[in-house]
């Protein structure tokens, strides 16, 4: 990672019922697309409002650049903010929102002129400077008030879900264009989020949050492929999660048995022949009909549900031992509801979880 340019120290948080940090420790880097994720109530927006100095911690440290900021003011951390309503002037024109910040600063009328200018055309509005910020459509006023955050320079930008009110397709588009934006002006992007895709789909690292705690804390490949919680995996959509027991163990490799087969498992850990342990495979790696057949690991299952979802189809599967998965397909494959396939998957597919 490039240098820190923010720290969480054992940062706690809490509410009347609600834990929002619970000795939440991490480090963004600079420069970094660094995504808070997480369901409702995990405490991912009161964290980013505690890096924002919209709220105190009860407890820990807020570094910026190495300057604790915990008693620092909002309006001293030098950081731009997007939250999902775009608090527009709606008696003002687009290059008006844009400038009130560098107005606000005292910059003078030429610089903020070629400062409005400059972030227009780097949100796509260019020639749309008069226009009155409440006629525009919700995309595009999505990229004023980034433009406005981005104008005064902030060492960080803080994003609060700011694509959940929009559309499907324009929420996609605008997820490439802010990838492309930060890529672009090298600005620190912390972005809070429940959407896995939007997560994926944008950041450098995830970190996935529970109860104000840091679950995983990794690239998005790594989240996906290789989650390390039965929390984790669960929160991802299209990940199995099941119970196995210990058959073996040695030399660094764990023999695990599930569904009436075993899987060798290159994981490293003790573990006791006999207990009980986490596992977790994708969908997407468990294959069914001609394509099981080259699997080095099959096992009987029952159909008991196919959901067609456009791209994909879902297979649901019941296996031996009273456990169900689903198997992911671009391609419609033979068997019907309640009788007999084989699923096939390798050693490879199996991710052993910490809890």
């Amino acid at each position: 990672m490039t240098a820190t340019i923010l720290e969480l120290r054992r940062v706690c948080k809490g509410f009347e019922r609600t834990i929002a940090a619970a000795e939440l420790s991490l480090a963004v880097g600079r420069g970094e697309f660094f995504t808070f994720l997480g369901p409702s109530g995990s405490g991912k927006s009161t964290i980013l409002r505690m890096i924002a100095g919209l709220e105190r911690p009860d407890s820990g440290q807020i570094l910026i650049d190495g300057r604790d900021v915990v008693r620092v003011p909002p309006w001293r951390r030098n950081l731009g903010m997007v939250f999902q309503q775009y608090a527009l002037f709606p008696h003002m024109t687009v290059a008006q929102n844009v400038a009130y910040g560098l107005k606000s600063r005292g910059r003078g009328r030429r610089e903020v002129e070629r400062r409005v200018s400059e972030m227009l055309e780097l949100v796509g509005l260019a020639g749309m400077q008069g226009r009155n910020a409440t006629v525009l459509s919700g995309g595009e006023q999505q990229r004023v008030a980034l433009a406005r955050a981005l104008a005064a320079e902030p060492t960080m930008l803080l994003l609060d879900e700011p694509l959940s009110a929009l559309d499907e397709k324009i929420r996609r588009g605008m997820q490439t264009e802010l990838k492309r934006i930060q890529r672009r002006t090298g600005t620190t992007f912390l972005y809070v989020t429940h959407d896995q895709e939007e997560a994926l789909t944008m950041s450098d690292r995830i970190v996935v949050l529970n109860h104000g705690q840091a679950v995983q804390c990794d690239a998005p490949e790594a989240i996906y492929q290789r989650p390390r919680t039965r929390f984790t995996a669960e929160f991802f959509r299209g990940c199995n999660v099941l119970d196995g027991v210990v058959a073996s163990a040695g030399a660094g490799r764990l023999r695990v048995r599930f569904g009436g087969v075993e899987a060798t498992v290159d994981d490293g850990r003790a573990a006791a022949p006999g207990a009980k342990i986490g596992l977790a495979i994708r969908g997407e790696n468990l294959h069914l009909g001609m394509a099981a057949a080259s699997c080095p690991i099959r096992l009987a299952a029952r159909l008991d549900e196919v959901v067609y979802r456009g791209t994909n189809i879902d297979y649901r599967l019941g296996l031996a031992d009273g456990q169900s998965v689903v198997a992911t397909s671009t391609r419609r494959e033979p068997g019907e509801n309640g009788g007999a396939v084989t699923v096939g998957f390798a050693d490879a597919a199996v991710v052993l979880l910490d809890d």
